[in-house]
């Protein structure tokens, strides 16, 4: 099968000739040791015994390997990880070594490698990668050039973006059938509960609860739930709750697996606002994993031959996916451009805009909206941020499931999803 080019190849592009080692970080399947294959000159796997014994017996070998090195499930033998950092600060040239990982150990004494080993997150499929459409408004030129022209269009609708939600952007599960897929996805997530939580050192008692969380903490994507709210709501009725640290702790080891993605709440720079909520929004690395954690399928959320949501409750967490999906876009997008990715809601809830990119004092805003339609009220809190903001805010952006790009005539931009690069 050919290598299918990844966005994080334009950062390794620029990054890995000047670095001396880089380790790309992200969840089980998402990519990491096809796309650093791609580069290595020689690859030791330390998933395998035979590779993780020559190093452990003759660690010269890293020395003397031809760059650049790939050590691929390096925190199975963590050891290693200090090994690269010393050679590092031995040699600083560019180009030797690539590390990656779908886990950070538990409990390993290493270095943090800062100033020698630089991280970079991978991540799912966005949608630009996908093949899905060719898009046409690159996130990277509203956020420096502030009003642009907007155009282009799509055959993408509702019932694609939901076909997108549900097929995965892990490239190993996304090619099966609808079936093989669910049963990938529902075996995934059995093994992060079964195997996974106990190699991170957490023995887990009650695998029911923690299934029951993970189901509520999919229910909560995109919001901005309480951890205490995702607990109760995994746990109705239940007088022998599990402890606030207990949960804590499935966060934490969640976060080690790489499996969160959340997107924290904005800080503005300057005085603009004084009252802006702190708590982060909840999203999982791939909203397939969410919608399999709630056993939602196509036809449980749509109607295909009309191409509409099936109810408001449908609708309800259909909208919360679609943004999910929107997420990951956004992160992936806003990371090879160096921006970083917020979200805005005041204290007391008056407004709130769904992302905010950002560097610096400058920013675009984007809300997402699951409809082809967009009419004044969904536009309202973006022109509040306008208004706040004045020249710092580059532009303003709604992202839908409709077929057209344009700016309307008070300046917002509405962009399909599949339209929306980096």
């Amino acid at each position: 099968m050919s290598y299918q080019r990844r966005l994080i190849d334009d950062e390794l592009d620029e990054l890995l000739p000047g670095l001396a080692a880089i380790s790309l970080d992200g969840p089980k399947g998402v990519g990491k040791t096809a796309t650093a294959s791609q580069r290595a000159a020689t690859i030791l796997r330390m998933d395998s015994s035979a590779d993780a014994e020559l190093i452990r017996a003759a660690p010269d070998q890293l020395r003397t390997a031809a760059r650049p090195v790939l050590i691929d499930e390096w925190q199975r033998l963590p050891e290693v990880w200090d090994a690269v950092r010393r050679l590092v600060d031995d040699d600083r040239a560019g180009g030797q070594f690539l590390l990656t990982g779908s886990a950070a150990p538990a409990g390993a004494n290493i270095h943090s490698g800062a100033g020698r080993i630089v991280s970079l997150r991978m991540r799912p499929l966005s949608l630009a990668e996908r093949g899905v459409e060719t898009p046409t408004v690159s996130l990277a030129a509203l956020a420096t050039q502030g009003v642009t022209p907007i155009d282009g269009d799509t055959a993408m609708g509702l019932s694609d973006y939901v076909a997108e939600i549900m097929a995965s952007g892990l490239p190993g599960i996304r090619g099966l059938g609808p079936r093989q897929r669910r049963e990938q996805l529902d075996g995934y997530i059995a093994r992060v509960i079964d195997k996974e939580f106990a190699e991170q050192g957490l023995r887990v008692r009650r695998p029911a609860t923690l299934r029951a969380w993970l189901q509520a903490y999919a229910a909560a994507t995109a919001s901005t739930a309480s951890y205490t709210t995702i607990l109760d709501a995994a746990t109705p009725g239940q007088a022998d709750k599990p402890a606030i640290s207990t949960t804590t702790t499935y966060r934490d080891v969640l976060s080690q697996l790489w499996l969160l993605d959340e997107v924290p709440a904005w800080s503005s720079i300057g005085a603009q606002f004084t009252r802006l909520g702190s708590t982060a929004k909840h999203f999982l690395a791939d909203p397939a994993l969410a919608a399999r954690l709630l056993q939602l399928r196509d036809d449980d959320v749509i109607d295909a031959a009309r191409g509409t949501v099936i109810g408001p409750q449908a609708g309800g967490i259909l909208g919360r996916l679609f943004e999910a999906l929107v997420a990951l876009s956004l992160q992936t997008y806003s990371q090879v451009g160096e921006y970083s990715l917020s979200h805005l809601r005041t204290r007391n809830g008056d407004h709130e805009v769904d992302f905010i990119v950002h560097r610096g004092a400058a920013c675009v805003g984007v809300e997402v909206k699951l409809g082809a339609s967009v009419d004044d009220t969904d536009v309202q809190h973006l022109l509040w941020l306008k208004q706040q903001l004045g020249e710092d805010l580059r532009d303003m952006v709604v992202v839908n499931t409709g077929s057209r790009a344009y700016r309307r005539a008070d300046g917002v931009a509405v962009v399909p999803a599949a339209l929306l690069g980096p």
